[in-house]
C-alpha cells in the first residue's frame, strides 16, 4: 500500500488476534483507543496477561487515552480466559465508570471457560437487568449450570427464558463449494447427500474414538439418556458440515466452514480429532474468531 495509516494498522492487530496469533501483532503509528481495543482483545484471545495490562495502563500514562466499556471489557475477558474470576470481579467494582452489557457479558464468558457459581450468578442477574432479551445470555447460563452439576437450575433457567418470550436463535454451520453455499442446521436432512454424509459421519466418530475422542455430554440436550445425549453431539450441523467438506473436495484441500454462533465446546473437541485422523487442514469461524485446526491442535490453543 502506499499509505499505511492508523486504519490499516489496527485492522491487520485485528486480525491476528481473531486468528491466535496475538505475539505477532506491531503498530508502526501512534494508537487511538479503537487500536486499542484491537490490541487488548489480541491479548486476551492470545492469553497475554502481562503484556495485555502493560498496554492497558500505557493508554492513560503514555497516550493520554481515557478507557471506554470496551476497553474495560476486553481487560476483564483477558482475566476470566486466564481462570482470574476474583480480579476480574474486583476490577469491575473499581471500574470508575458502570460496567454494561459488554463488561458482564465478559465475565459470564469467562465462567463458561472456568465455572465458578457465585460469579456466574453475579454476572447473570446484571445482564438480565440489562439485556432481558438476549437469548445467548440464557443459553450460556444453562450450559454453565449443567457443567457445575446443578441441573434443576439449568432448566429453570430455560423455563424463564420461555416465561419471558425469549427465543433462542437458531444455530448453522455454512461450507462453500463451487462458488455454491450448503447450509447444515443440527440434524440437518435437507441436503442431497444426507444418507452418505451420515453414514460417513458414523465412521469418523468411531475413528476420532479411537484417537481418544470423548463426547462432552454437557453440550447435549439435557433431559435425555446419555445415548441419546451422545447421538444428538454427532448430529450438531459444524460436524455435518465437516463431513460434508471432507466427501466433496481433494484430500490436499482445506476445508473452511462458518458458525453464526460460538462453535460448540464437543465439536471443537471433536475438530482437533478430525483433523488428525483424516490429515486436514480445517479453518473454523464462528461468531468470535478463527480456528485453524492442523494434526489435532487448533491455533487458538484451546484459549476461546
Amino acid at each position: 500500500m502506499r499509505e499505511k495509516n492508523l486504519v490499516t494498522w489496527s485492522i491487520m492487530i485485528s486480525g491476528y488476534g481473531m486468528h491466535g496469533r496475538g505475539v505477532e501483532m506491531k503498530c508502526l503509528m501512534k494508537p487511538d483507543h479503537i487500536t486499542f481495543v484491537s490490541v487488548l482483545s489480541a491479548c486476551s484471545h492470545a492469553g497475554l496477561i502481562d503484556e495485555g495490562w502493560q498496554c492497558f495502563n500505557s493508554m492513560t500514562t503514555e497516550f493520554g487515552i481515557v478507557a471506554h466499556s470496551e476497553h474495560y471489557a476486553c481487560m476483564v475477558d483477558l482475566l476470566g480466559r486466564a481462570g482470574q474470576l476474583e480480579k476480574a470481579r474486583e476490577f469491575i467494582e473499581k471500574m470508575p465508570i458502570k460496567p454494561d452489557c459488554s463488561v458482564w457479558g465478559s465475565l459470564l464468558g469467562a465462567c463458561r471457560i472456568h465455572p465458578d457459581a457465585k460469579i456466574t450468578e453475579l454476572a447473570a442477574t446484571s445482564l438480565f437487568e440489562l439485556d432481558p432479551q438476549n437469548s445467548g445470555r440464557y443459553i450460556l447460563l444453562s450450559n454453565i449450570y449443567t457443567s457445575l452439576g446443578k441441573i434443576e437450575e439449568a432448566h429453570s433457567i430455560r423455563v424463564l427464558m420461555r416465561k419471558r418470550g425469549v427465543k433462542k436463535i437458531a444455530g448453522y454451520t455454512v461450507i462453500e463449494l463451487n462458488n455454491k453455499l450448503y447450509k447444515f442446521l443440527v440434524g440437518d436432512c435437507s441436503n442431497p447427500q444426507s444418507d452418505l454424509i451420515y453414514r460417513e459421519l458414523e465412521r469418523l466418530m468411531d475413528r476420532i474414538k479411537e484417537a481418544g475422542y470423548v463426547p462432552n455430554t454437557n453440550f447435549a440436550l439435557h433431559d435425555v439418556e446419555e445415548e441419546t445425549q451422545v447421538k444428538s453431539l454427532y448430529m450438531h450441523s459444524e460436524k455435518l458440515a465437516i463431513v460434508f467438506g471432507l466427501i466433496n473436495t481433494r484430500p490436499e484441500s482445506t476445508i473452511r466452514v462458518h458458525k453464526n454462533l460460538r462453535v460448540c465446546g464437543d465439536c471443537h473437541t471433536a475438530t482437533k480429532f478430525i483433523s488428525k485422523v483424516t490429515k486436514r487442514k480445517i479453518v473454523m469461524r464462528d461468531s468470535h474468531r478463527f480456528h485453524h485446526f492442523s494434526d489435532g491442535e487448533c491455533s487458538c490453543g484451546d484459549y476461546w
